[in-house]
């Protein structure tokens, strides 16, 4: 062989290659390119759905809740009229519905001896560095505060509304009402912070601290995107991220009106402001889009997964529709993504009362005006979400879910009359027979519960494992261990705390 130099600058010139001999690893390659081209368009989708579902949640609170509490008092007033004949007094959705208004109503009294212009200067008065560490902390413990406190008002729902032949396990309704007013009246306090935070930056001079405040979001990228993710972890984030970005569209609202109060109302400043709100909510959609488009590439979980989810939050939609549901949609919007609307409502309705003043009789016409248009709002979104949902439901073939028979079982114990199920081509469990029973109530089974999405290939091993089960055959001694696959329709923001990320 001949080992000059010459031939080897020759052999390096000439050398070639050929890529098809690894087709299956290139064409692995390609496909992670088109899947993260694909993500920003399937994540905007599932966040415009969830956007306008938790703008549902959130315009019940001023439309028709009021309505409902009405009806709810008119109800215990005329009740001597109708007699005895129901053993109810008012009927659980009543009792929520005029708990959640008192609740309102007394956290918004207590607001207006918590000063906004002395929070303002107190916060304007402090370092850069350090407000940057405030509003981190504002972060946490505005997550730590929803987490909590959807539990403290589910008790409290539950312990106003619980049969009363049962025996007493609670420390009693008042206590419960004490705490869930007193938890909406910091949290709302905590907000309010965050609001004023935001306000700080936007009028800075140098815009320094805005600027900071922004980087804070790209933290998320070191913080998520080198982790281990599975499809349940990502479903609790895209919802984490749906109720995130809601809130500060409502903090830039609370915003833009105090400073428009500020500058009497002038439109020309309202120029002024735009385009730093359009900086704030473009970084968060780019921050969005990096985030997932690197964690589903990293975790090889492909781009249908983000309909999927889009389905499962319309599976809530359309079985709080139903006649026996067992929750208001509001609630299961709070436990799914941890928004809960009532002390958000309380600081949005503190802003506008002080921003706003309503003075003569054509004031008031405006505002009754304003009222109808907002429960118009209301009603045109809750139609168009709910024919989008039944739509999505429909081609995610979920609907068989909302009309399977209720199997009973023994807490601790198997059913009675376990039915043998094999999954269907769509990957939807159906009995052997073919038969089901139509129900009212929406089914959710929490063990051995089959997969009711479609499952893409990435599901084998992007499942949470749940712990692991003993399963003994009679045939031979030998233990196998197995977890169990978790549905998204049982997955919220908080029950997958528990699970672990590698």
């Amino acid at each position: 062989a001949d080992l000059s130099l010459l031939r080897f600058i020759s052999a390096e010139l000439t050398r070639g290659y050929f890529l098809e001999h690894n087709e299956a690893k290139y064409m692995e390659r390609r496909e992670r390119v088109y899947t993260c081209m694909r993500i920003p368009g399937e994540l905007e989708k599932l966040m415009f759905f969830g956007i306008f579902l938790c703008l549902d949640a959130f315009l019940y609170v001023f439309t028709l809740l009021p309505l409902r509490v009405f009806l709810a008092m008119f109800r215990f007033i005329t009740l001597p009229c109708y007699g005895l004949r129901d053993r109810r007094l008012l009927q659980p959705a009543q009792v929520c519905d005029i708990l959640k208004g008192v609740i309102l109503v007394i956290c918004y009294f207590m607001m207006h001896y918590v000063d906004y212009s002395m929070m303002y200067h107190l916060i304007r008065g402090q370092s850069v560095i350090k407000l940057y560490i405030i509003y981190n902390m504002l972060e946490v413990a505005d997550r730590l505060f929803s987490s909590f406190g959807q539990d403290i008002l589910d008790a409290l729902y539950w312990t106003a509304t619980e049969p009363k032949e049962r025996k007493r396990a609670h420390i009693g309704v008042i206590p419960h009402f004490f705490m869930a007013v007193l938890y909406v009246f910091l949290h709302a306090i905590l907000i309010m912070v965050q609001a004023t935070t935001l306000n700080v930056a936007f009028n800075s001079h140098n815009k320094s601290l805005l600027t900071i405040m922004m980087s804070n979001n790209f933290v998320e990228i070191k913080g998520s995107v080198f982790k281990k993710f599975e499809k349940n972890n990502l479903f609790q984030m895209s919802n984490s991220d749906i109720k995130e970005r809601f809130t500060n569209y409502v903090l830039l609202l609370i915003v833009c009106l105090r400073n428009m109060e500020q500058f009497s109302w002038n439109p020309d400043h309202l120029w002024v402001l735009f385009p730093d709100v359009c900086m704030v909510v473009a970084s968060e959609i780019a921050v969005d889009i990096v985030k997932h488009a690197f964690i589903t590439k990293f975790n090889d979980i492909t781009a249908d997964v983000y309909s999927e989810y889009r389905a499962s939050l319309a599976f809530d939609l359309v079985s709080s529709r139903q006649k026996n549901a067992y929750t208001d949609y509001s609630d299961s919007v709070s436990r799914r993504m941890g928004f809960i609307p009532l002390p958000l409502a309380v600081l949005l309705i503190r802003v506008v009362t002080s921003s706003i003043k309503v003075q003569g009789v054509l004031a008031y016409a405006c505002v009754v005006l304003f009222y109808c248009g907002l429960i118009s709002l209301k009603v045109l979104n809750s139609i168009v979400l709910l024919g989008k949902s039944c739509q999505y439901v429909k081609e995610a073939k979920m609907e068989e879910k909302l009309f399977n028979p209720v199997l009973t079982a023994t807490p601790g114990k198997p059913a009675s009359k376990p039915q043998s199920k094999f999954k269907s081509t769509q990957g939807i469990s159906t009995d052997e027979n073919g038969s089901t029973s139509v129900t009212n109530q929406p089914v959710h089974q929490k063990e051995n519960l089959p997969s009711l999405l479609v499952t893409s290939n990435s599901d084998q091993f992007l499942t949470t494992p749940d712990g692991e089960e003993k399963d003994i055959s009679q045939d031979s001694s030998e233990v196998k261990h197995r977890s169990s696959k978790k549905d998204l329709l049982e997955i919220d923001r908080f029950t997958i705390c528990g699970n672990r990320i590698d």
